[in-house]
């Protein structure tokens, strides 16, 4: 999950993808993963990042 929130404020994969890259087997799982450690859904905190940017 260290890997996560970087990939997704750097590069313009998509949520599955990284999810496959830092480990999980599926996508809902890093999302529930990432909401649980980051307080929002990755979607959500990629918008944000990226607004305050």
């Amino acid at each position: 999950m260290q890997l996560g929130p970087g990939l997704l404020r750097n590069s313009d994969s998509k949520a599955a993808m990284i999810a496959q890259e830092v480990g999980y087997d599926s996508e809902a799982s890093f999302s529930r993963a990432f909401k649980c450690n980051m307080g929002q859904p990755p979607a959500a905190w990629r918008r944000k990042q990226r607004v305050s940017a």
